[in-house]
C-alpha cells in the first residue's frame, strides 16, 4: 500500500486531489481541537460557552476550505471577498482572551488550506503551550475578584445598610457594577465583584444575605464555577 507523502502535499497548491483535501480537512480538525482543548483546560472566567468551543473548530475547518477554494486564483481571492462583505458578523467577545484563541483556530485553518502544514502543527504546539505556561505563571493565578454577588431590594427598604455591613464582615472587597430598577422603581436591584476573605465561606455568606431585611434573589457565581450561558 502507497502511503501518503507529506511532503507532497506541500507542492500541490494549484490542483489539490481528493486526498489532499480530505487531509487538510482532517489535519486542521486536529489541530483546532487542540486549541479548544486548551482554551477549556486554562478557562478562568465566570461563564463558559460550550458553542464558543464548537464554532473554535468549525471556524478552522471553514478556513481551510475557503483556502482551498481560492487557490492561487486572484479572481476567487475576490470573489470571496465580496461575498464575506455581506454577511454582518454581531458576536461580541467579552475576553479579549476569546478573539485571540478564535484567530488562532482560524490561522491554524488558513495554514493547513495554504498546505502550510509545518506551519499549522508548529503554531499549534507553541500557542497552546504558551497558554498553559500563561495558566499556570503569576499571570494567570492573579485575581482581583472571586465572583459575582446579584440581588435586589425595596426602594424604599432600610436594609442597604445590613448588606454593606454582611458584606464588609465576608468579603476582602466588593465594587459595584451595575444597578438598575426593576418592577416599575419599586425595587432596585444591585450586582457587585466581590472577592471573599480567607477561610469565609460561600454558604454562610449567602445565609447572612437572605437573612436581610426585604432583600431577595440573591445569587453567588463564583469563578470556580463554569456555568453555560
Amino acid at each position: 500500500m502507497q502511503m501518503l507523502d507529506f511532503l507532497t502535499l506541500q507542492t500541490t497548491t494549484t490542483h489539490a486531489t481528493f486526498i489532499s483535501i480530505i487531509y487538510t480537512i482532517l489535519l486542521a480538525f486536529l489541530l483546532s481541537t487542540v486549541i479548544a482543548i486548551t482554551y477549556d483546560r486554562t478557562f478562568r472566567g465566570l461563564s463558559y460557552s460550550r458553542n464558543f468551543a464548537q464554532a473554535m473548530i468549525l471556524s478552522s475547518i471553514v478556513a481551510s476550505t475557503v483556502m482551498q477554494a481560492i487557490g492561487d486564483s486572484l479572481a476567487r481571492g475576490l470573489g470571496m471577498m465580496g461575498a464575506l462583505a455581506i454577511i454582518r458578523f454581531r458576536t461580541v467577545f467579552k475576553d479579549p482572551r476569546d478573539i485571540i484563541f478564535m484567530f488562532a483556530t482560524l490561522a491554524v485553518g488558513i495554514s493547513c488550506g495554504v498546505y502550510g502544514f509545518g506551519v499549522a502543527v508548529v503554531g499549534t504546539l507553541g500557542f497552546c503551550g504558551a497558554a498553559i505556561l500563561l495558566y499556570y505563571s503569576p499571570f494567570g493565578q492573579t485575581r482581583a475578584y472571586d465572583g459575582m454577588l446579584r440581588f435586589n431590594i425595596g426602594a424604599e427598604a432600610h436594609g442597604r445598610t445590613a448588606v454593606e455591613t454582611t458584606m464588609r464582615e465576608f468579603c476582602r472587597r466588593f465594587m459595584l457594577i451595575t444597578l438598575r430598577e426593576t418592577t416599575q422603581g419599586n425595587r432596585l436591584e444591585y450586582s457587585y465583584h466581590i472577592k471573599l476573605k480567607p477561610k469565609k465561606l460561600k454558604d454562610e455568606f449567602l445565609v447572612r444575605m437572605k437573612g436581610v431585611e426585604d432583600v431577595k434573589d440573591v445569587s453567588l457565581l463564583l469563578q470556580e464555577t463554569t456555568v453555560e450561558l
